[in-house]
């Protein structure tokens, strides 16, 4: 008998990590740049993992969100998606300037309606932008067992300056 759940890599299933530790950095760049420094010595990467640990969701807050704000970048964001329904449109249609014409005025005139009754509906409860960010406390390279001391001895004459 299987598991539900023996099909997890053919499926692309999320599954949790394996092997040993090698190194472990503060940031994803210094991580990445131990597994290209791995690369170079020509040191197996397929067998190597880098792995997030301690994850944060981080909000950081892009400014005051007011009514100007919302109608300009609805404004905006309906007038590129109205060019490019128009643009589609007239391919089609072998025409160019009307409906481009017809699909900015009622891209911006849906988008606009509907990023003003979004942010009224809120009444105050969200008057900033921000930005969301997934990010970890340190960055972990596993490798696997059997190249996993090899691994740990370049990485430690990378930090050394080698």
């Amino acid at each position: 008998m299987t598991s539900p759940l023996s099909g997890a890599k053919k499926f692309g299933l999320p599954t949790p990590p394996t092997g040993w530790p090698i190194g472990a950095y503060p940031t994803y760049a210094e991580a990445q740049r131990a597994v290209d420094y791995l690369s170079d010595q020509q040191f197996p990467v397929q067998d190597v993992t880098i792995v997030g640990v301690d994850l944060m969701q981080v909000e950081r807050v892009t400014g005051r969100l007011n009514w100007p704000r919302v109608i300009g970048g609805a404004v905006v964001t309906g007038a590129w998606i109205g060019v490019f329904i128009g643009l589609l449109i007239g391919i089609f249609t072998g025409q160019l300037l009307e409906p481009l014409v017809t699909g900015i005025f009622f891209g911006v005139l849906f988008w606009v309606v509907m990023q003003a009754v979004q942010y009224a509906a809120s009444r105050g409860q969200r008057d900033f932008q921000s930005t969301m960010q997934l990010v970890a406390g340190r960055y972990d390279v596993l490798c696997n067992p059997a190249n996993a001391e090899r691994g740990r001895d370049l990485l430690a004459r990378l930090a050394e300056g080698h």
